[in-house]
């Protein structure tokens, strides 16, 4: 009978020691204007945190990571438990999915379970009456200024957004949570190289403002469309009304989320009168030319026929009249060049067309007239431009024959001289052998043969050094802590503009070389101890005690205002010591 007590008794004892891990949120349901609070705690002391990605799971991280620590002795029995606290801001709306968090106690990996977390539309805030601090809800707004609301089809407008904020509050900062979507136009962004800060007016009253985007539109579609929204995250400091000791104004850092709302846009077809035959969609206001680079050539010359059209309007949306040549010119598919740029007023520049062109024939040819049409903007009418005619003398040569009229068509069926049809036809060849050896009895062959056998030794040899190495709990403990301090040193050189990562960083890759070096846990790392062991190991004083005081000051330099300078500095003292402490020890 006292077996089986003494069994039951070392059960619940297990059940007790059970190591446990889990995720908790504050609430489940939220506004999109809501900050989530979420905890890691465990109940025993553990190694290499990795929380979720918040920013992949749809979060922001606007606090944390926080960290607690509690221990106690009841009745013999200690108990521990360690929390890291996130506070986080969702980034869109529906249901968004926490996916799992691990660390390491004991050597074993623990997870996390994944938390459902349900966002819904921006929910109001109580406000207290006696809180007399500004809202940023009436201080701060996004406008969204359209050049013009009734274009003609491909008649270029223009979208300037402008963040306007009150002389009451200050802004530090600020991401683009929806960028707004041009359906059925063109659209081109305008490099904005530095933001300036403006005074202006809104619903009649003083505001400053930027200009955080401009661009330009040429609609591609007539009738009611539709200009989606951009929507911006802000980070305002608002005044509290309190006064701190020496009479200066407190302020309270909020996020406030604003949108320039939907704007339609009623686009005017061209109209269809006096619309030409040939018009291809070219809108503004332009001048066209032809121009050939000579018009006398010899047999086997060539000559560039180039076709432009320069000036403002869409030059980059619509396409260049052909040249029709007679069927003796050889005619190549053209070079299309582009000089366009884009300024606030629409493009302006020109665009060429190149036509290399090679007759076939000593002869006069004639390149017909071209017409150019567009719509003239200012004037509301078509207008074709038509070029001169060009002609072309061809010295020497053979002479057509007959039946092929010099100024036939380009579309005819063409047919040239039997001695000139394969006159670019290479007549010399390089012929290569037939006769080669056979690959079957060659050094290669029983090479590859004996490979297999001369490789078992080697097998052999491999297999015994991985289950030497596997059977070394201790060395390969050693070689992960090795290989895990510098992975996250390495980490920390990543993250040197930033702070918080930096230092949490920084701070595992030192833990992480103690206990390589050491052959210590996390529950012995006490100062004093560690103190001892280095000295024991041959280390000197002052660079244990530059150890031990940068990692006390991790933590605290996770929270304190630091400059990137500063954390650089201590990038390089974190690396000075380690590579002085590998000498010593």
């Amino acid at each position: 009978m006292k077996k089986y007590i003494l069994l039951l008794l070392l059960s619940f004892q297990g059940l007790w020691a059970q190591v446990q891990f889990e995720a908790k949120v504050s609430k489940n349901t939220l506004g999109i204007n809501e900050n989530l609070r979420i905890d890691f705690t465990m109940n025993a002391d553990g190694d290499n945190f990795t929380p979720p990605p918040f920013a992949a799971d749809g979060f922001r991280v606007v606090g944390g990571p926080s960290q607690q620590v509690s221990q106690s002795w009841v009745n013999g029995r200690s108990s521990f438990n360690k929390t890291y606290s996130y506070y986080l801001l969702p980034q869109q709306k529906g249901t968004l999915t926490i996916r799992q968090a691990s660390i390491e106690i004991n050597g074993q990996t623990y997870k996390t379970n994944p938390i459902k977390v349900t966002v819904t539309n921006a929910v109001e805030k109580p406000k207290d009456p006696n809180d007399t601090q500004l809202s940023a809800d009436t201080e701060l707004h996004l406008v969204a200024d359209v050049s013009k609301g009734n274009p003609y089809l491909n008649e270029p407008i223009t979208v300037v957004y402008k963040l306007y904020f009150s002389n009451n509050i200050g802004i530090s900062n600020w991401r683009e949570l929806n960028k707004p979507k041009y359906n059925d136009f063109w659209s081109q962004n305008i490099d904005i190289k530095q933001l300036v800060l403006e005074q202006g007016k809104y619903n009649g009253e003083n505001y400053r403002f930027v200009v955080l985007r401009k661009t330009v539109l040429y609609p591609q579609k007539s009738g009611k469309l539709e200009i989606e929204p951009l929507s911006l995250d802000v980070d305002v400091q608002l005044p509290t009304g309190r006064r701190n000791i020496f009479g200066q104004v407190m302020v309270t850092n909020d996020s406030k989320r604003v949108s320039a709302g939907a704007k339609s846009i009623n686009v005017k077809p061209l109209p269809s009168s006096g619309k030409p035959e040939d018009f291809s969609g070219a809108v503004g206001r332009f001048d066209f030319k032809v121009v050939p680079s000579k018009t006398t050539l010899k047999n086997g010359e060539s000559l560039d026929l180039n076709i432009s059209v320069s000036g403002t309007g869409n030059l980059k949306l619509f396409s260049l009249p052909k040249p029709v040549v007679p069927n003796s010119l050889e005619m190549y598919d053209p070079e299309h060049k582009e000089n366009v740029s884009t300024p606030l007023t629409g493009m302006q520049g020109s665009i060429v067309d190149k036509y290399t062109i090679i007759p076939q024939f000593k002869g006069q040819y004639t390149i017909k007239p071209i017409r150019f049409s567009y719509f003239d903007l200012s004037s509301g009418t078509y207008k074709t431009i038509t070029s001169k005619e060009v002609s072309i003398n061809v010295l020497d040569g053979p002479k057509v024959a007959n039946s092929i009229a010099s100024n036939e068509p380009s579309n005819a069926k063409s047919r040239v001289l039997a001695t000139q049809q394969f006159k670019y036809i290479k007549l010399n060849t390089a012929l290569i052998s037939r006769n080669k050896k056979d690959f079957m009895g060659s050094k290669l062959f029983y090479l590859l043969l004996c490979a297999p056998l001369l490789a078992i030794p080697l097998v052999i040899l491999f297999k015994k050094k991985k289950e030497a190495l596997d059977s070394d709990v201790a060395g390969n403990k050693i070689r992960m802590n090795n290989k895990l301090a510098k992975k996250y040193l390495s980490e920390a050189k990543k993250y040197l503009g930033n702070k918080e990562p930096f230092y949490i960083a920084l701070e595992k890759a030192m833990h992480n070389f103690l206990k390589a070096k050491l052959h210590i846990e996390t529950s012995e790392m006490s100062k004093d101890n560690i103190q001892d062991l280095l000295l024991s190991r041959g280390a000197n004083l002052e660079t244990v005690t530059a150890f031990i005081d940068l990692t006390e000051n991790c933590e605290l330099a996770r929270y304190a205002p630091a400059t990137s300078s500063a954390i650089q500095q201590d990038y390089d003292k974190a690396v000075s010591i380690i590579t002085a402490l590998e000498k010593q020890i």
